[in-house]
């Protein structure tokens, strides 16, 4: 190889390299990003914290949902006023759930049965604060299991869960107590 060829290589190289993580990372998006793990942390109550403090809007896709601190902050943020919606893997569909007591303080609940399993572990607060990572919202994640849980402040990044968070919803249906019927029009934006 000549002397020029081995210059140009690696700017060859980093050039691809650009093109490929702009093209198949998407957007980049500057946000604060803070994570807890267990064992060893209590996520359960920075995600508690994190609802107690929700001004407008909770948007929550979970799996597993029994978490009943979680369960309770959302119940606590409907009675602020707070617009709680949530969307919820089939296996909650039953009647003694996450889902029934979410439903019984009025909190709309959707069920995403379309896919062999929804399983998301998000919640959006206030269309900035997103919530993700491994962690189900049960006792379990936090007692028994190694987990990861991540708080992406970006309003950006929220707009972009809210946007999946829509497209799945139009792919639930309505979840209610057996033997009642619907009378829920949907969700606002």
């Amino acid at each position: 190889m000549t002397m020029s060829r081995i210059r140009i290589l690696p700017l060859t190289v980093a050039a691809f390299t650009l093109w490929v993580a702009t093209t198949y990372a998407g957007e980049r998006y500057p946000a604060q990003v803070s994570v807890c793990f267990v064992p060893g942390e209590d996520c359960t109550s920075k995600i508690v914290a994190a609802i107690d403090g929700a001004k407008s809007t909770i948007k929550l896709q979970a799996y597993g949902f029994t978490s009943q601190p979680i369960i309770h902050a959302l119940q606590r943020a409907a009675g602020r006023n707070v617009e709680v919606l949530a969307i919820l893997d089939k296996v909650n569909n039953r009647k003694y759930s996450g889902a029934t007591l979410l439903l019984a303080k009025g909190i709309p609940v959707w069920i995403d049965s379309k896919p062999a399993i929804a399983h998301n572990k998000i919640i959006v607060i206030d269309g900035h604060l997103t919530i993700g990572g491994s962690f189900n919202y049960t006792k379990a994640a936090q007692d028994r299991n190694a987990e990861n849980v991540t708080f992406i402040d970006s309003g950006k990044v929220a707009a972009q869960y809210s946007v999946n968070w829509k497209r799945r919803l139009s792919a639930s249906q309505p979840f209610d107590l057996p033997g009642t019927m619907s009378t829920r029009k949907g969700a606002r934006n």
